[in-house]
């Protein structure tokens, strides 16, 4: 590993010409290298901003720069560092550099910069993954998934599965030391129960760390709309047989109805590509009480169920039936209940039903469907599929990348901790089960960095660019 003593340099901002640029210093002799470049600096031990010139000689001149300075450890890595604030042109910012390297920084490698905020304890291993995951989003899903990884959503837990893994062993260690004095720290009954509940919540965060960026969860599609709207028939429809109740009532469908189908198969154009799997829930039709109508019990519990099932949508499909009067006055009636649900989700506006209408004006942003004729069913699926890979798409990226580092260590800390049930109630000797919970806690801290070796380190930090 390189020393993280040395001091560092590089350019920060992007390399296309901007109104700002920056450079980026951090390590023990901060000070000293930007004294070199004959700047006044503070005696207070504080963070600073200070306006200054810099003398680049010929024959880019003086020019004016800002200096931010955290002389102290209490910056982003950890230690002395500073940044110089002058204008994008990459000639100067390239000076710049030349200069420091020059009174004895060194050219920073890739990620240096956040590796020392890791080795510092500024951050985690996963949150240092997270910086990236910001940098490079290109949505706002990945970059809201950045975010809560930055903020310790997938750490925090990990380190609390860690810290009770190391409990419970520091317990069968100290029932190991006084095995003679027949001191019992915890019974076999409660290790067992301890253990599993780690294991449960172990597989849970695993599961939600391989099901990111959408590309392992089945994508659920709620249908909504006023009742006999042709929710039930539109699914049947699309799924390719009778799996909800269709009649001519309306409010047949009371319970939220679930159907698993897959999309994606032949297209219009008869070109094949490959399907995925997806949960269509068709729920009960949007009723409100009014002064002239009140809900039964039945019909309220419809719509809780509706409701919630419409929270967890990935995709809304709202459906207005085209026979039962203005598209928009129907549309407007609706509106209050989008504004509910995943900041993510995407609303699609069906309009059903269109064999029981001779003519209608296409209005923008509507997909015109009959479940009878079939009409308009494949542009729906086919505008559905659409809205997921774009979904993909913008949330793989870097923070991605986490899962398929720690997925191995994560299966092996949950193998471990089975194994080290399997032992306990089997009664074999607590030996076994502390090599099993020591390996459990070794493989979750590697995944946070609790545990790390320079390898893993490199395998990291080599995916950033430099100056980060």
């Amino acid at each position: 590993m390189l020393d993280s003593n040395e001091t560092i340099v590089a350019i920060a901002s992007p390399s296309t010409p901007s109104a700002r640029g920056i450079v980026r210093l951090s390590g023990e002799s901060v000070l000293s290298v930007l004294q070199s470049l004959s700047i006044d600096l503070p005696s207070e031990h504080g963070a600073r901003a200070i306006n200054t010139r810099l003398d680049l000689e010929d024959p880019l001149g003086i020019i004016n720069v800002t200096l931010l300075l955290w002389p102290s450890r209490r910056s982003y890595t950890g230690q002395p560092s500073a940044e110089i604030h002058t204008y994008g042109s990459l000639p100067i910012l390239q000076s710049i550099v030349q200069r420091l390297t020059a009174s004895g920084a060194r050219a920073a490698r890739p990620g240096e910069f956040t590796m020392r905020a890791f080795l510092a304890g500024r951050l985690d291993l996963t949150q240092a993954e997270a910086v990236l995951g910001v940098i490079e989003a290109e949505g706002r899903g990945s970059l809201n998934q950045a975010l809560e990884q930055l903020a310790g959503n997938l750490s925090r837990p990990l380190e609390q599965m860690r810290s009770m893994i190391l409990d419970l062993l520091a317990d069968v260690e100290a029932g190991l030391d006084f095995v003679d004095e027949d001191i019992e720290f915890i019974s076999d009954d409660m290790l067992v129960k301890r253990l599993t509940d780690v294991r449960d919540s172990l597989k849970n965060i695993h599961s939600k760390l391989c099901n990111r960026g959408g590309a392992s969860a089945m994508p659920i599609i709620v249908l909504r709309g006023e009742p006999n709207a042709g929710k039930s028939q539109l699914v049947n429809a699309i799924a390719g047989n009778d799996a909800a109740i269709v009649a001519n009532v309306a409010g047949t469908t009371r319970d939220a109805v679930y159907v698993t189908t897959t999309i994606g198969g032949t297209t219009r154009d008869g070109t094949t590509r490959g399907g995925r799997k997806v949960q269509f829930v068709d729920t009960a039709g949007i009723e409100q009480e009014t002064e002239d109508k009140t809900l039964d019990e039945i019909a309220s519990a419809s719509q809780g169920h509706a409701d919630r099932a419409g929270l967890s949508a990935d995709i809304r499909l709202w459906c207005v039936d085209l026979s039962a009067g203005d598209l928009s006055e129907n549309q407007e009636k609706l509106r209050p209940f989008t504004l509910t649900g995943k900041r993510s989700v995407i609303d699609i506006w069906v309009a059903t039903k269109t064999d029981l209408v001779s003519k209608h004006s296409p209005i923008n942003g509507w997909v015109y469907t009959s479940a009878i004729s079939g009409a308009g069913v494949a542009e729906l699926k086919e505008q559905i599929e659409s809205h997921l890979d774009a979904r993909d798409q913008e949330e793989t990226g870097s923070v991605i990348g986490t899962a398929a580092r720690c997925s191995q260590s994560l299966n092996q800390a949950e193998q471990a901790i089975s194994s080290a049930i399997e032992l306990v109630a089997n009664g074999d000797g607590h030996e076994l089960v502390a090599s099993d919970l020591r390996l459990a806690a070794e493989c979750l801290g590697e995944v946070t960095g609790a545990v790390y070796t320079d390898d893993l380190l490199d395998r990291v930090f080599s995916r950033f660019c430099i100056g980060k």
